[in-house]
């Protein structure tokens, strides 16, 4: 069950679309025009970053996904409801189309994505003098999201589509009356999945899922092209589980007397007829099939339906596909139905996970999971505080000589200050120095000082702003070569003095996501501490066995020490010979290893300069065939006193965007 809800925005097209520009990172307009239009159309669904109105690098409120309503559907709904579009038609005269958009936000981040997105809409109503309609979807609709290979084959066993919405079949390849049968046999309906576009929405009116019949899915798979044609008996069940997918599509005929919207939720959908009538017919047709049935039972089931219905509107979402990432489809529907195609599900296979088996989901897929991989959200603070709590709590219970050592929840993200501090001092570890790094140290509990850089055109404004493109950072870029390449395997480019320049001059920092992949051995946990390895660590890591450089075991209790106040400050050694030990803090890891897992990949947010200053550093230092687009950095678990290596990827350095978020 995805703890997400929605807020609905109605209006003027242009309205609507300049709302979303002053609040959303990348705005619609940065878009390509077909999937602009396409988002437009209501055939895909757009996702982004919610920030304070006109704020871009404002801290984030959420990630959201928002879908707006086709056109189409709004014209059925006209004639439908024609007393209450006074609005619609005061738009349409001005000629700008009356739209519909529905925005889901997190509810950790619900209310204030509330706020920010009301706040805006009256801005934009001062300036044009037109109005907006916004309300929030809350208690009206639910989202159920399917995870894993097999969620295809589980939609086909539970859904029995009775109408659609014709638009929708833009995106799936049709089988031509004149295609070759070799052809046909290469494209199984089983790939009809890959056929659909990433983040392609399908507008459904199923029946009820606990009285779907597999004759119904029977009766349309007897339109199965000639590729099925001597196939066996189980490839023919699995790909009639999936054939709704073609049918529900391609078919023109499937209709309802009545067009049942989910846009309309506001007016008020039928709720499921009651499990005890289900029950009831389920034995009324046990009866009947050995011959004790009555002709009542039917009289009396129609009387006790009421105004309950067999049939749901649904929208199904399917998610972005990235790269060694799991198959993801969500379903949006009316609240009064989630508990009806909940068991639905699980009865029929699917296994229901919480909280803590999503977000290692998604740390396998490298992915972002909110709110634990966006520390400048105000969700994170929030999450943060019940951890700490919660964690105090659970120490409490512990005799004083097993209970582990405190360690700061959220991590002291101030503290990375330091080490740029460090990195612009020309000051080769001198005890005055180590002084004022001890003097200006204070107050690292404070909230996220900094902003993520989730877009690669975010990171090229950050870079452009400090005049810092010779860093070493290579952000990926729609239509444009990477020159990683070239700069790693050259030789000569590295020794321009260009790429010594400092950038200090930004006060709000950038953090770039990182995955982290453990050098041959080392589990990295939550909260752990990224460090900048010195270019020695690196050469004696890779040619030794050991692969841990151990800290002093004292100094295990004063890395981070706790102040009266309750906030965490970082703890610099002031003596030299223990400062020689001592790695510098580049990052935090947000998200650790999953135990037991065949890929242990750890998330972690470190500094963008930085990166780049340790990229060089270890370019410079390895033979050209050496080098490598990863990073090497070091991580120690708060608990203990070793440092191992690990190869950092940056993420926007392998895609444009890293906004897809579970």
């Amino acid at each position: 069950m995805s703890h997400c809800g929605a807020v609905q925005l109605e209006g003027p097209e242009d309205m609507l679309l300049s709302v979303l520009r002053s609040v959303l990172v990348p705005s619609p307009s940065t878009h390509s025009q077909d999937r602009l239009h396409n988002m437009l159309s209501g055939n895909i669904f757009g996702s982004a970053l919610l920030h304070h109105a006109g704020k871009p690098f404002s801290p984030t409120i959420a990630p959201v996904t928002y879908l707006w309503r086709p056109l189409t559907q709004i014209a059925v709904n006209r004639e439908v409801h024609k007393a209450s579009l006074c609005d619609e038609k005061q738009s349409i005269d001005n000629g700008d189309p009356f739209r519909q958009l529905w925005v889901w936000i997190h509810s950790a981040a619900f209310r204030e994505g509330y706020d920010a997105l009301r706040s805006a809409c009256e801005r934009q109503m001062d300036v044009t003098g037109h109005s907006l309609k916004f309300t929030s979807r809350e208690g009206q609709l639910g989202n159920l999201e399917l995870i894993g290979s097999n969620a295809v084959q589980l939609l086909g066993r539970i859904l029995q589509p009775v109408s659609c919405i014709s638009e929708s079949s833009w995106h799936l390849k049709k089988f031509s009356a004149g295609e070759d049968e070799e052809e046909s046999k290469k494209t199984s309906i089983l790939k009809n999945e890959e056929q659909i576009s990433s983040s392609a929405i399908i507008s459904l009116t199923v029946n009820d899922p606990r009285t779907s019949s597999r004759k119904a899915i029977e009766t349309v798979s007897e339109e199965k092209p000639p590729g099925l044609l001597g196939k066996n008996k189980e490839q023919t069940r699995l790909e009639r589980d999936a054939q709704w997918l073609l049918f529900c599509t391609n078919n023109e005929d499937c209709s309802v007397a009545e067009p049942i919207d989910l846009w309309d939720a506001s007016r008020g959908i039928c709720p499921p007829v009651e499990e005890s009538v289900i029950c009831m017919e389920k034995h009324h047709q046990r009866k009947e099939f050995i011959c004790l049935g009555g002709t009542h039972s039917g009289i009396q089931n129609a009387s006790i339906e009421g105004n309950s219905s067999r049939l749901c509107p649904i929208l199904l979402l399917k998610n972005e596909n990235l790269e060694g990432s799991v198959t993801r489809w969500s379903i949006i529907l009316p609240l009064s139905w989630v508990k009806v195609f909940w068991f639905s599900l699980v009865s029929n296979g699917a296994h229901a996970i919480g909280l803590r088996e999503k977000h290692q989901i998604a740390c396998e897929a490298g992915l972002p999971y909110f709110p634990l991989d966006f520390p400048d959200c105000e969700a994170y603070s929030h999450f943060m505080a019940m951890e700490a709590v919660a964690s105090d709590q659970k120490a409490v219970l512990c005799p004083p000589s097993t209970r582990p050592p405190k360690v700061p929840i959220p991590p002291p993200w101030d503290c990375v200050r330091l080490t740029l501090d460090k990195e612009s001092s020309k000051a080769e570890n001198s005890q005055s120095q180590v002084e004022k790094f001890s003097e200006e140290d204070g107050g690292h509990g404070a909230p996220f000082k900094g902003f993520v850089a989730r877009t690669s055109s975010m990171l090229i404004g950050f870079l452009n702003k400090l005049d810092a493109n010779h860093l070493l950072l290579f952000p990926k870029m729609l239509d444009q070569k990477n020159c990683m390449y070239k700069y790693m395997k050259d030789k000569e480019i590295l020794k321009q003095d260009a790429v010594n320049l400092e950038v200090n001059s930004c006060k709000k920092k950038c953090f770039l996501r990182v995955l982290l992949l453990a050098y041959k051995e080392g589990v990295f946990e939550q909260g752990a501490v990224v460090c900048a390895p010195h270019i020695t660590d690196v050469l004696t890591f890779r040619s030794q066995t050991n692969r841990e450089h151990q800290l002093p075991q004292y100094s295990l209790q004063s890395y981070f020490e706790q102040k009266q106040s309750g906030e965490w400050e970082l703890q610099v050694p002031q003596d030299p010979a223990v400062l020689e030990s001592y790695r510098w803090p580049i990052g935090f890891i947000t998200t650790g290893f999953v135990r037991g897992s065949k890929k242990p990949v750890a998330g972690a947010l470190c500094e963008a300069t930085l990166l780049s200053r340790l990229r060089e550093e270890q370019w410079k230092a390895l033979p050209v065939r050496q080098r490598k687009k990863e990073i090497y950095v070091l991580v120690r678990n708060l608990r203990s006193t070793a440092y191992r290596l690990a190869l950092a990827t940056i993420v926007l350095e392998q895609r444009e965007e890293d906004i897809k978020f579970m």
